[in-house]
């Protein structure tokens, strides 16, 4: 089997139990602040390779939304917000394109783009999909300013935790 199949399994896997054993415990407790919800299982659409076919994106956020909503005993949230990602992404990665393109070969990594391209394009899609997700989960704007709180205390949580898995396992596939 292909190293990169096996490197994204692997990744599909870790992150899932990951988010529903660990993430999703922290902040349980927590009644006066219930704010703070870390979610790292969108580095997984986000570190697919470049070459990766758009549908199968959409496909693998999916199932593995899917696989965190059954962990979590919600009923889509998390896999229409990582469905939308995987949507997202191409978007958000044609506009941060380099002039002579990207070597289609490689994934996103902080390790092949570099720090600053890296923040920039994670951060975008993680912000993304963390306010779809409270929106959906809220399923009105009535709560706008808890979902924007939500967003906002979540994705600088997410994003640190985000840079921490980047800069330690630093991928070079």
């Amino acid at each position: 089997m292909n190293n990169t199949i096996v490197t994204n399994i692997l990744r599909f896997v870790g992150l899932v139990l990951l988010q529903g054993l660990v993430f999703k415990n922290i902040g349980v407790g927590w009644e006066t602040f219930p704010y703070l919800h870390i979610i790292v299982f969108p580095i997984f659409i986000l570190l697919l390779p470049l070459r990766t076919p758009k549908t199968l994106v959409i496909f693998l956020g999916f199932v593995i939304g899917l696989s965190v909503d059954f962990l979590y005993d919600t009923l889509g949230v998390h896999a229409s917000a990582a469905v939308f990602t995987g949507f997202v992404r191409s978007l958000v990665l044609r506009m941060f394109e380099p002039r002579g393109g990207y070597n289609m070969a490689y994934s996103p990594t902080i390790a092949r783009m570099g720090l600053g391209w890296f923040l920039q394009y994670s951060s975008i899609l993680m912000f993304t999909h963390i306010f779809f997700y409270y929106s959906v989960e809220a399923f009105t704007f009535v709560y706008i300013v808890d979902i924007l709180i939500k967003t906002f205390v979540s994705f600088f949580a997410s994003m640190v935790f985000i840079m921490i898995f980047q800069l330690l396992l630093n991928q070079n596939e």
